[in-house]
């Protein structure tokens, strides 16, 4: 019998199963983070961003800042998604204003041979440490979100060696050595298996699949390169855990056009960004799956006003039942007004009401 505390709010994951629920759930992708004074006097205090990733308690302060200020239904454990090329020795920095870097990348099998798949709780413990640490100080408050970039994803920052527009080195081997391509996206598959799956023992109710990049690709592969190695992962991990199911969400940005080949991978629901609406998505998959999203984060620019209209709209556009998050269709921007996303959150808590019968 577990020992842990009782859920208190678990309207994500009812949603996310597609069960009954009073209200819709909201989170905010990256909502912990820069927008947050909070963060940012917490972030100084580490001296910078990847000590504050490595060092449990202060990921576990930043993961639970934004619950302490806004009444959210979900905490998502801080960290990045390069965990695991860092783990694998490709030596993952940061230059302010410049975002992510590897010292090392994969351009060749020789570069292939060298890295293996890392060890969730040693070459990783940092971050199972944090998932346990935040599990504890939530005391069920909310479920607690686990998360990985996608295998194509990793592959771009891995072959580029830092973010890229064009993501020329990657697809230059995507086109011309797609044998090695498959090798380190077979490779990556298995570490992120690996490392959700530890994530879940340690104590993530839900668990987040990032493919940022898999809308860079076309059709073919998008399900060749990105959605063959995501389903591969879902079909590997604890589905079931502490009493409950673990629910999966797959979000690729830009995916829309795919959305009834990711509604057929195993997941439990489908991320959208903002370049489709709900209703049209929701048509086209039926009950398969949850969906959420999926506010454009400039939102939250605007009036808290304006954003109350824009959550009426796509309130609406989901319309009655259940099975949908409220979340943005990326993650929140740094300059945003936190009063704004408290509109947000107060704003979805109230009018979806309505659209639960109880």
């Amino acid at each position: 019998m577990s020992t842990k505390p009782e859920l208190k709010n678990d309207l994500l994951l009812r949603a996310l199963l597609r069960e009954p629920v009073e209200t819709t759930p909201i989170w905010v992708m990256r909502q912990a983070g820069r927008y947050l004074p909070e963060y940012r006097a917490t972030r100084q205090k580490a001296g910078d961003f990847l000590t504050l990733c490595k060092t449990p308690e202060l990921a576990c302060e930043v993961t639970l800042q934004p619950l302490e200020r806004f009444p959210l239904d979900a905490a998502i454990l801080f960290s990045d998604i390069l965990t695991i090329p860092d783990a694998m020795g490709l030596g993952l920095y940061f230059t302010e204003g410049e975002g992510p870097k590897f010292k090392n990348t994969i351009r060749s099998e020789a570069d292939l041979k060298k890295i293996g798949i890392p060890d969730p709780e040693d070459d990783l413990g940092y971050v199972m440490d944090a998932v346990r640490l935040i599990r504890q100080e939530l005391g069920g408050k909310v479920p607690l979100i686990g998360f990985s970039g996608s295998p194509w994803t990793l592959a771009t920052y891995m072959v580029e060696g830092g973010s890229a527009k064009v993501f020329a080195n990657t697809k230059s081997m995507m086109f011309d050595r797609p044998d090695l391509m498959h090798q380190l996206l077979d490779k990556l598959s298995q570490s992120v298996a690996s490392y959700l799956n530890a994530q879940i023992a340690a104590g993530a109710q839900s668990v987040m699949i990032f493919d940022t990049w898999g809308g860079s690709l076309n059709t073919q592969n998008y399900r060749e390169f990105s959605l063959q190695y995501m389903k591969k992962i879902v079909s590997q991990l604890t589905r079931e855990n502490d009493g409950r199911k673990v629910p999966v969400v797959i979000f690729t940005k830009g995916g829309a056009q795919w959305l009834e080949d990711i509604a057929d991978s195993g997941c439990d629901a489908v991320g959208l960004d903002w370049t489709i609406e709900l209703k049209d998505a929701r048509a086209r998959i039926g009950d398969r799956v949850a969906l959420q999203g999926n506010m454009d984060p400039c939102v939250l620019y605007a009036s808290p006003e304006r954003i109350k209209q824009e959550v009426a709209h796509i309130l609406k556009s989901f319309g009655h039942g259940n099975g949908h998050v409220f979340n943005l269709g990326h993650g929140i921007h740094p300059t945003i007004n936190p009063e704004h996303t408290g509109a947000l959150v107060e704003a979805v808590h109230d009018l979806s009401k309505q659209y639960h019968t109880k």
